[in-house]
């Protein structure tokens, strides 16, 4: 073996092997150099220039070992993977809820809204008539399809005065959904939804002029909201 410094990591001893001369060695202290000529008791300072474990090379990956210019840049990079994995996860909420057809979605929170139906918008919240009007018309052909709204629990499907067949649903925050004058329900009551599930079809039963959908949006408390106004704010419009 050359003339020079060997090192046995983790053991009690390291020894240095100089032709017929054996000289002990602390564990774990590198030694620079040793020479053949020093003796056999040799003192400390035979080993000056030797390396110590707080002389040792940081972590080139610990980022403590950065210059604060490359810190700044791998935490910039940090968050802007953490941008992308919180887009990409929004993006595919959006693509679940077009996923059964639905035209248009858009996140409010982090909460999926939907456009219910494709159509003409007819008739409008408020006055109509002489009498009040508590929601919107959308017109379409008797067949169109129906979407939830957003993530809900079916509270009622079925027959219902004035609407021939209604769906109501319930939302996450206690707001409710309903689809009048349907031509037939896919959805049963107490059976969960996801914001874009078709749950019926525009029909023209019940007190109606032509086939169309009207769509109501009640308060938690049960006041009747304008669906224009509730559904803008969500990022949906007519």
């Amino acid at each position: 073996m050359a003339t020079g410094a060997v090192v046995a990591a983790g053991q009690t001893l390291a020894t240095t092997f100089l032709e017929d001369n054996t000289q002990a060695v602390a564990a774990l202290q590198p030694v620079a150099a040793v020479t053949k000529d020093a003796p056999a008791d040799a003192s400390a300072s035979a080993f000056d220039g030797a390396i110590g474990g707080n002389q040792l090379l940081p972590d080139p990956l610990a980022v403590d070992a950065l210059d604060p210019a490359s810190q700044v840049d791998v935490q910039n990079l940090a968050k802007a993977v953490d941008i992308g994995r919180e887009l990409a996860r929004q993006a595919a909420k959006i693509k679940a809820a077009l996923a059964d057809g639905a035209s248009e979605a858009a996140l409010y929170g982090d909460t999926a809204f939907v456009k219910p139906t494709v159509g003409r918008l007819t008739s409008m919240f408020g006055s109509r008539w002489g009498r009040s009007h508590e929601g919107i018309d959308i017109a379409g052909p008797i067949g169109t399809p129906i979407y939830a709204l957003t993530d809900a629990v079916v509270e009622e499907s079925g027959p219902a005065t004035g609407y021939g067949l209604w769906v109501v649903l319930r939302h996450t925050d206690g707001t409710q959904s309903v689809y009048g004058h349907v031509n037939r329900t896919f959805v049963r009551e107490g059976q969960k939804v996801k914001a874009g599930e078709e749950i019926a079809e525009i029909g023209n039963r019940g007190y109606s002029t032509g086939p169309h959908l009207h769509l109501e949006v009640w308060s938690s408390e049960g006041t009747k909201i304008n669906p224009l106004t509730w559904l803008r704010k969500r990022g949906i419009s007519y």
